[in-house]
């Protein structure tokens, strides 16, 4: 369960002016000695988001390019979406973020929205395929 302290919501925002990524945070910092989540915890957490127009987690739909727990808890993680003009776009970044954040022995989270690569149907996985009938 979710520690409503340890959620910060942060605007969707431009990373850097001029930019088309964006990014998301959410989370704090762990005290020291705290147990760190591992990755399988990362990966869970990641499947629980979900495209709303699209029935796969965006674990599962390739859209997350990198997930790294760094050595003190904190989560950095790199993502796209089907196509720039998502309705979701504005909101995902920090769904993913507070999913993470949620997750114990997890700390900050930074979340970046990036369009390089350009998503394909490739990048998903079998089982996501075969929950959309595409075999």
């Amino acid at each position: 369960m979710m520690n409503e302290d340890r959620r910060s919501v942060v605007d969707f925002m431009p990373s850097s002016e001029g930019s088309s990524e964006f990014s998301a945070q959410a989370g704090t910092a762990l005290p020291l000695g705290t147990q760190i989540a591992d990755k399988s915890r990362i990966t869970e957490a990641l499947r629980t988001v979900y495209d709303p127009e699209i029935p796969v987690n965006i674990y599962d739909l390739g859209l997350v390019y990198k997930s790294q727990i760094e050595s003190n808890g904190s989560v950095d993680v790199e993502m796209t979406l089907t196509a720039p003009g998502c309705p979701v776009a504005g909101e995902m970044p920090q769904w993913v973020a507070d999913a993470l954040a949620a997750v114990e022995g997890v700390g900050e989270v930074n979340v970046l929205l990036v369009w390089d690569p350009p998503w394909n149907q490739d990048m998903m996985t079998e089982d996501a395929k075969l929950e959309l009938g595409m075999f």
